[in-house]
């Protein structure tokens, strides 16, 4: 589907004068998540990889735990005004035995592109226990290998090169591989996509990996690493205070202001391999 830009007139002014144009936009669409055919989430996100969005909202909520717990994933009816499809329902059968999100007042939830999930009622609702714990996971990285994620997500970034306006997450090896990139607007869609994609790829529990993001490290962005079992989170930009203390309460290595051969690691020091 190509709706994940979108054209628009201009005016341009710059000290080279003023013109008229058209500028590429990041699209933004609702997508209504449903669960057994039961409305469970909007958010919104850039159209394309819908059933890994699900997939990974799933996953960092605590309702998954492999691909198969889905039975299937599939869009339902809802048509613009000149009757087309809009892909914007998405309906997830889960398997047999596989016990459906809560829906009470507490879980009922809406998310933004900017700030992720809204409106649970407190904070033991998104602190959520994960079944993946990384804090016992062994992994190593070198600064080395940090340094280089950022270029590496960056050169992946092909929407963003058209728009300016995406977020992206990125899941490589301790040893620098990148393995998957996704852009969203909103930077936890994102994450929830790449995370869809390794369930579904089998690769979940995420022992050994690392969730490198392009923005700023969030609660919400901890946690659904811890739920993915992911041991090191890198962003380009600063943390929050509530996501280096859930950081160091989950085992994970949280790795900040990561730019050029410069970071911080605010949890996990142990996991950072030194020279001596």
């Amino acid at each position: 589907m190509g709706r994940v830009t979108a054209r628009r007139p201009v005016l341009r002014i710059s000290p080279k004068g003023v013109v008229r144009r058209p500028d590429s936009l990041a699209v933004e669409e609702p997508l209504e998540l449903r669960v057994n055919g039961r409305a469970l989430a909007v958010t919104m996100r850039t159209p394309g990889h819908d059933v890994e969005l699900a997939h990974g909202f799933l996953l960092t909520e605590g309702v998954l735990g492999a691909a198969e717990d889905v039975r299937t994933a599939r869009y339902c009816s809802g048509t613009d005004d000149e009757g087309r499809n809009t892909y914007n329902v998405l309906d997830v059968a889960l398997a047999e035995g596989v016990a459906p999100p809560e829906t009470g007042v507490e879980r009922n939830f809406y998310t933004t592109s900017s700030c992720g999930v809204c409106g649970k009622a407190a904070l033991d609702a998104v602190k959520l226990k994960t079944r993946f714990s990384p804090a016992a996971d062994p992994a190593r990285i070198t600064p080395a290998v940090l340094s280089g994620l950022p270029e590496a997500l960056r050169a992946a970034q092909r929407v963003f090169d058209a728009t300016g306006g995406l977020h992206a997450a990125g899941l490589a090896t301790v040893d620098g591989e990148l393995l998957a990139v996704r852009e969203d607007v909103g930077r936890h869609n994102a994450v929830d996509k790449v995370l869809g994609w390794a369930l579904l790829e089998g690769r979940v529990p995420l022992a050994g990996h690392v969730l490198v993001v392009s923005g700023r490290a969030s609660f919400e962005l901890v946690q659904k690493a811890a739920m993915a079992g992911v041991p090191v989170l890198a962003a380009v930009s600063a943390p929050s205070s509530l996501a280096a203390e859930l950081a160091a309460e989950q085992g994970i290595t949280l790795v900040g202001f990561l730019r050029g051969q410069s970071m911080n690691v605010y949890s996990g020091t142990e996991r950072i391999v030194l020279d001596d």
